[in-house]
Formats: structure tokens, C-alpha cells, sequence
């Protein structure tokens, strides 16, 4: 009979894969006991035993501590509830690794000093709280006023259309986030406390706000050029030839249209020529533009943002901003 059959500590180890060791040490911590002595004063234990060895071997494999596996074997706690609170710790412990790796596989791809690790592993490890402040600071930099409820207000981002641009710009990372997300956070964490990206991108601001005017709803500097350049860059029409040069007539007649002041503040720009040909001024201030809109970390910004938020990936102009700006320097 079952009921009957006894084993040696040797045996009950066998039998459950545990060291004879373990299994004499969970008899002495009364996590199983033996069901009776042999004559020579040996334990031998039941084949409830073995049950309830596999049980604490299972129990321990996920992280339980001996007090809550005697709770549980003493029916103490449930263990659905036991189960569902290492769950939760296991998650926790998961993002923690997942956090790690992700910093050090972009300390390994960028070949980061001692500072730059630490610097990194600090952004990543930042709360939610945390990351909110600094994405706020950026944003104040950015449009002048603090940031309030995910997007800046006050100073240049009152109206809706800063504030939605705010918004647009504003990275939340997710509670659960991947190893990619975790990477491009860090990254775009280091550009936005770049007080030079933070300068461009004001810069950029004030000049898209000065050509939209007031109330003026009109297409933008980009879209302009997108819609001239682009055309030039798929038929390989190279910056410096003459025939880019009607293209950059062209895109210099659209942006004459879209600066503020009226007719007379253009005609200044286009006639005043103390030092070269008519236009020189328009064509410089146009060249300005380009530069600051050609700048690489502004798209950058943009791609790593979309990675954090799960956005779909940017389109990119890069292209066609390089060749207007080579075209019209």
C-alpha cells in the first residue's frame, strides 16, 4: 500500500531531484517531516513528501522566501495571492534587467567614457516624476513659459497652436517600456538638456511664428521646400547647377511671401545691395533658415520621440533641406 511505503532521506531526494543536504535541511526547519524512524533511529518520510518537496522546490525556483512557503504549505496564505505578489515583484525585477541591458547596449554602441555611463545610467533610471521635470525645463526653453498639464503655456505657447505644438514634442516614456524605447529616452533625454538644441529649436519657433502672421493660415517654409527641392533631389539636379538656380528663384519668391511686414519690409530685403547683387539680404536671411531647419539633431529629436511615444517614424526631409541649403548658400 501507498499508504505504507516509506523512504531514507537518500531515496526522497532521488525522488524529487534535491541534494540529500536540502532535504535533510528542510526536514530540520519542519518544512517536511518525517513520518516515522527506522531502528537505527533513521527518518523515514511518507509519499506525501515527496508532494510537498516538489512544491517548495517549485516555490523556491520562483523566488519565495522559507517563511512564505511554510505559509502557504500551512495553508496560512492562498497561493493565488502568493503568486500574484512574486508576479508583480518579478515584473518589477524584469524592468530593472531591461533597463540595465538597454543601457549598457548603447554604452557598448556609442563607446561611452566612465562619465558618460554614468551620466547615461542616471537618465535611464529616472522617475516618472523626474522625467517629467526635465521634459518640462525643456520645454519651458523651448517656448518661454512653463510647462503645465504635458504641454508648455504661457509666453509664446499660449495660443492653441503652440500648445499643440508643445504636445507634439512632449516624450512620455511607457511604464512597461522596450529596450528600444529605453535607449532612444536616454538619448533624447541628452538632447534636450542641450541649451544649443534648445536655442535652435526657439529659434526655429519664432521663425515659423513670425512667418505665419496673425492669423494667417498659409503653408510653411518646409512645405516649400519639400515642394521644390523635392522634385530636384529625385531628378539628381545637382545644388550648384543652373538649372537649381531657377528652383532657388522660385523658392526665394515663396519665402519673400511669407515674411511679416508687408510689401515694404520684402522690398528692402530684396532691394537694399550695399555689398552685392539685388536679393543678397532675402537669400542670406533664406540661407539662415535652411541651416537651422537642416540641422540634424532636430530630425533626430523628432525619430527618437516617436520611438519613446510608439509614434509611427517621422518622414524624412533631410534630403531635400540639405540640397535647398546648399542650393541657395
Amino acid at each position: 500500500m501507498n499508504g505504507d511505503t516509506t523512504y531514507t532521506i537518500g531515496e526522497l531526494a532521488r525522488r524529487t531531484g534535491l541534494t540529500v543536504k536540502t532535504v535533510r535541511f528542510y526536514s530540520d526547519q519542519g518544512i517536511v517531516s518525517p513520518a516515522d524512524r527506522n531502528p537505527a533511529g533513521h527518518r523515514r518520510y511518507g509519499v506525501d513528501a515527496v508532494a510537498r518537496l516538489e512544491l517548495v522546490r517549485t516555490l523556491r525556483e520562483l523566488g519565495l522566501g522559507l517563511p512564505e512557503i511554510r505559509s502557504v504549505l500551512e495553508r496560512e496564505l492562498a497561493l493565488s495571492a502568493v503568486a500574484a505578489a512574486h508576479a508583480e515583484a518579478l515584473d518589477v525585477r524584469i524592468r530593472v534587467l531591461r533597463l540595465r541591458r538597454a543601457v549598457l547596449s548603447a554604452v557598448a554602441r556609442r563607446g561611452s567614457t566612465p562619465e558618460e555611463l554614468t551620466m547615461v545610467h542616471r537618465l535611464a533610471r529616472l522617475s516618472e516624476d523626474e522625467r517629467e521635470r526635465l521634459v518640462g525645463e525643456f520645454l519651458t526653453g523651448v517656448f518661454g513659459g512653463p510647462a503645465a498639464g504635458g504641454s508648455a503655456s504661457g509666453g509664446r505657447a499660449a495660443g492653441g497652436r503652440f500648445a499643440a505644438v508643445a504636445r507634439s514634442l512632449t516624450p512620455e516614456l511607457p511604464a512597461d517600456p522596450s529596450d528600444e524605447q529605453v535607449e532612444a529616452w536616454v538619448e533624447l533625454a541628452q538632447l534636450a538638456a542641450d541649451d544649443g538644441f534648445r536655442e535652435l529649436l526657439r529659434g526655429l519657433l519664432e521663425d515659423e511664428e513670425a512667418e505665419a502672421g496673425e492669423g494667417r493660415l498659409r503653408p510653411g517654409l518646409a512645405v516649400a521646400v519639400r515642394e521644390s527641392a523635392g522634385p530636384a533631389v529625385a531628378a539628381g539636379v545637382a545644388p550648384e547647377s543652373a538649372e537649381a538656380a531657377g528652383i532657388v528663384a522660385e523658392l526665394l519668391g515663396r519665402y519673400a511671401a511669407m515674411l511679416p511686414g508687408g510689401g515694404e519690409a520684402v522690398r528692402g530685403l530684396v532691394e537694399d545691395r550695399p555689398q552685392g547683387r539685388p536679393g543678397d539680404r532675402l537669400r542670406a536671411r533664406l540661407a539662415e533658415r535652411l541651416a537651422a531647419m537642416a540641422d540634424l539633431r532636430r530630425e533626430r529629436y523628432l525619430y527618437l520621440l516617436a520611438v519613446v511615444n510608439g509614434w509611427a517614424e517621422p518622414e524624412s526631409w533631410a534630403v531635400e533641406l540639405d540640397w535647398a541649403r546648399r542650393a541657395v548658400a
